[in-house]
Parts: C-alpha cells; structure tokens; sequence
C-alpha cells in the first residue's frame, strides 16, 4: 500500500530521494475516536512524529477548495481558485496520492467546505463573485452533483466537520458579517443552530475529536485568533481550552488518533504563511510543535484518512500550489513534554 510504503521511505532517506520533514513534539502551553479508514491499526493516543512524503501533483494548482474523505486512501477536492486567482468548478478524487477521476461542479466557486456524510460528499456554501447558499450533494459512485438543501443565510469562509452523519458547520462570511454560528446538518433534515461562538470568525480550522468539534484560530473582524475552542453538540456548551502558540488563519485540521493536527495558515496579512504543524489534545488544549513542512502553506486542502494526513494544493508565500503529499506518523511515538 502506498501508504505503508511512505512509513519505509521516511525511515530510509538515505536510500531515496524522497523529501521528509520532522520535528519530537515540542509542547509549547499547556492549557469517540474516529475509527480507521483502512487497515488494523489506529494511531495511539497522544501527539505523534510525523513525516512528510511527496505523493503527487494535481491536474491544475488550487487553493481554498472544499475537500472530503472517501474512504481508504480517497479524497476528493472540490472547486477552489486556481493559479490566477479565478474560481474553479473542478472535482478531483485521489487515490493514495495519483489522481482517480476529474469532474465538474455546476458552477464555479471557492472558500467553500465539504464534509463525508452516509456514502456521498455535502459541499456548504462558498462563492464566486458573491456568496451562496447552497448545500450540494457530490456523488462519489457517479460524480453528479445535485442540489441537497440550503444555509440558513449565504455564506462562504466556513469551516466544517463531521461527527457520525451529522455536519456541523462554523462561521463564515455573509458578504457583510462574520458569522458567530455553530450549524449542524444531516441529509434530509433542517438546519440547526447548536452554539455561537463570542465573534464572529472566517477561515479556522476545524476538526472533530471524541465526539467534540475542536475550533482553532480564524480571522476574526479584529485580526487573526490565536483562541481554540471545543463544542460540545450534545448541550451546545462552547469553551475556550488553549490558545495556539500564535494568531492563525486559513489554516485546517485533521484527527489522528484523538489529538487534533493544525496544519498550515498565515497571520492575517498575506506572505505570512508558516510550515508548523501543531496538534492539539481535545482534552485540556495542549498544543505541541510536531513536524514542519518543506515550505509554508495555507488554504491548503488537510484530509485525514484515518493513517495518514492528505495535504493538497495550498498557497506558498508567493503562488498557488499543486502538489500533493501525506504526513505519516513515526513507528514511534513521543507525547511530547
């Protein structure tokens, strides 16, 4: 599998010219798990050394797509701008890294999210030249996409997770306002508002750990945050645990194991981009230094698949990206201190 395969290379660059980058986890403050997608073995708990490994590149260089799990080694990516700055419509699905099937949205759009609810892809919101407010269904068997329900208001800048079948949806930008909501959706039902967040945020990154949505940084209408939260959906109970070791946007997360990886972002003015990878334990909201990319990188695409971290596209400091690589954890693991 190529997966398994990255673990061997990262152990053996001496053999290969395959690139890795790490760091041992690094605490720096101190403040049910998802099952895997393929395979025995789920990664333990507590942060994890992970390795990056260049899989790929796409058909085209985007940033800010929607993306989704599909199972296994799958993801798909969804719309986004492309080099020129101009929205894309196109849906590409990965397989272990090598590009599956291209395909097409409707219509053209960005800063949309997507999460993977009962066999098919739910796209929310995103925009083009103003914002929507659509949920659109993608597919996978198929490709085709149709329409599946409605935001309660347009709405593009979200971030979104998944808990079982249920989509919770957070923040975003109106075309006026930041939004403060906290939404949940599933296929068939009505829209929820489950929590409000203190403000009103755009751009953070959001994962779900142990039945919790961990919410980290964003822009908020005064600059970029530094502030994690974690939702409880069962009362609605919002609560700051910890605080990012800096103010981070356009970053995103992904779950291994129970702790909560944040990859990626910028501060709130652009070229700002930074290679860290920080996790997050849900649990008291310590956060550790874990590994740094090769090179900066926001608005990328960050999809765990249950042993592995997908990265795609993204935005350098100076140009959109189209490569496409994994973070694979060590055969050991530190929990760091």
């Amino acid at each position: 599998m190529v997966l398994v395969a990255a673990l061997i290379l990262i152990v053996t660059l001496a053999q290969g010219g395959t690139r890795s980058t790490h760091v041992a986890p690094r605490s720096t403050q101190a403040a049910s798990r998802p099952p895997s997608t393929h395979g025995a073995h789920t990664p333990p708990s507590g942060p994890l050394g992970l390795g990056y490994h260049r899989l790929g590149v796409l058909p085209a260089a985007v940033q800010d797509p929607a993306f989704a799990t599909l199972g296994g080694d799958r993801v798909v990516l969804l719309g986004g701008l492309n080099a020129a700055d101009s929205s894309t419509a196109a849906v590409t699905e990965l397989n272990a890294g090598q590009v599956q099937r291209s395909s097409h949205l409707p219509r053209v759009q960005h800063d949309a999210q997507a999460a993977a609810l009962s066999g098919a892809v739910y796209i929310f919101g995103g925009g083009d030249l103003q914002q929507y407010r659509h949920i659109l269904r993608y597919d996978p068997a198929s490709g085709a996409v149709t329409d599946a329900g409605q935001l309660p208001q347009a709405a593009s800048d979200v971030a979104v997770t998944a808990i079982g079948d249920t989509a919770y949806i957070v923040g975003g930008f109106n075309g006026t306002q930041f939004l403060d909501t906290i939404l949940a959706w599933q296929p068939g039902g009505p829209v929820r508002t489950v929590a409000h967040l203190p403000a009103g945020v755009r751009y953070a990154a959001v994962a779900a750990s142990d039945g919790r949505v961990i919410i980290a940084g964003g822009s908020l209408p005064s600059g970029a945050s530094s502030t994690i939260y974690s939702l409880n959906p069962a009362s609605g109970a919002v609560a700051r645990i910890g605080r990012l070791p800096r103010p981070l946007t356009h970053a995103a997360a992904a779950t291994l194991g129970s702790e909560v990886y944040v990859v990626g972002g910028r501060g709130q003015a652009t070229g700002t981009a930074t290679s860290a990878i920080d996790s997050v334990d849900p649990s008291n909201g310590a956060v550790h230094l874990v590994a740094r990319l090769p090179h900066a990188l926001s608005d990328a695409a960050v999809i765990g698949t249950g042993q592995s971290i997908v990265i795609a596209g993204g935005r350098s400091d100076t140009a959109t990206l189209d490569t496409i690589g994994a973070l694979v954890p060590h055969r050991g693991h530190a929990a760091g201190g």
